[in-house]
């Protein structure tokens, strides 16, 4: 049986990596078949595999680091965490929730919860066009929606701008009522719920109403020049190559633009290109604009949504094997 201890002189911090009822540290048991003890400011980690044993005092280690900092740790983070310290890349642990790209209407900080969001907080900061690849739940739009807020404040622009292609998701909707800011709002509701809690609703309906935060759906956009201007367009896994194509080129002096999407959730018809698979190829080296690729690791939602994009991905790649298969097997009937 291997055995490790370390000593912790603050019993606050021993709380905040252990969490409610400890469930933090059964995540950490349950993953590498390992006991962890704490009796006053003594923790000791044991299991009958020595390596599994210094993975999880080197993951508690790392915990300390966050913990120290005030970051709170939850059983995502400790899950995240475990994966840096089995890649070898426990020293980069401590980059986790680093900067704050900015402050919500009620005071908490918005701060990049994996490396992959800090690399997309990074080039928001550095590049002129900034592509955000992803599944679902890893903050691909509520971070680009926060860091437009924040150059709005910092006043390197002058408006927020947000557009989507109006695609329902394999649902026809039909017409519905209302002037065109009614119309779109449905399409864009992800966009507002992250403008209400940065800015809050009072101040959101304000900058609204004066102009300075524009909500249109991506036909609106042909013809223009956006100066001075922080663009967000988001689902871009659903423009057609033209209208990528039309939107990179509104961008104007003084202006950033962000473009999201996810190209496992594409609800063009089955004929169409995606505009967002396109310009990634065509992009690729293109001076000043980034792409950041995120990934199931970077989901922050429910640890759930982790494992159905993982099902999602694992299934895919079964459906492609079996279809190279099939084909495989077709060729030789082919040439008889």
């Amino acid at each position: 049986m291997a055995e490790m201890t370390m000593h912790i002189d603050a019993i606050d911090l021993i709380m905040g990596i252990f969490g409610a009822f400890d469930e933090n540290m059964k995540v950490l048991e349950k993953e590498l078949d390992v006991t962890v003890l704490s009796r006053e400011t003594e923790l000791k980690v044991t299991g009958a595999d020595a390596g599994n044993v210094e993975l999880a005092m080197k993951t508690i280690q790392s915990l300390m680091q966050l913990a120290e900092r005030g970051e709170s740790i939850g059983t995502q983070t400790v899950q995240y965490v475990l994966g840096l310290v089995r890649d070898g890349r426990q020293n980069q642990v401590s980059e986790i929730g680093k900067d704050v790209v900015c402050i919500t209407a009620k005071g908490k900080p918005i701060k990049a919860k994996t490396l992959g969001q800090k690399r997309y907080m990074d080039a928001m900061r550095t590049h002129t066009v900034t592509i955000g690849i992803g599944p679902a739940g890893t903050g691909k739009t509520y971070l680009a929606v926060a860091a437009a807020v924040a150059a709005f404040r910092d006043k390197q622009v002058s408006r927020i701008i947000l557009t989507r292609p109006a695609v329902e998701a394999g649902e026809k909707l039909g017409f519905l009522p209302g002037d065109l800011q009614s119309k779109v709002d449905p399409y864009l509701r992800p966009l507002y719920d992250g403008l209400f809690d940065m800015m809050g609703a009072e101040t959101f309906n304000k900058l609204l109403e004066r102009g300075s935060i524009e909500v249109a759906p991506l036909a609106y956009m042909r013809g223009r020049t956006l100066d001075d201007s922080f663009i967000i367009l988001d689902e871009a896994q659903n423009t057609t190559p033209e209208q990528m194509k039309m939107f990179l080129t509104r961008i104007g002096f003084g202006s950033k633009a962000v473009v999201t999407g996810d190209i496992t959730q594409i609800d063009l018809p089955g004929d169409r290109v995606s505009g967002l698979k396109e310009a990634v190829k065509v992009l690729k080296n293109v001076e000043d604009i980034a792409q950041c690729q995120l990934t199931d690791r970077d989901v922050v939602r429910h640890e759930l949504v982790q494992r159905i994009v993982r099902a999602y991905e694992k299934y895919e790649q079964q459906k492609v094997m079996r279809q190279a298969k099939e084909a495989q097997k077709r060729r030789p009937a082919a040439r008889k």
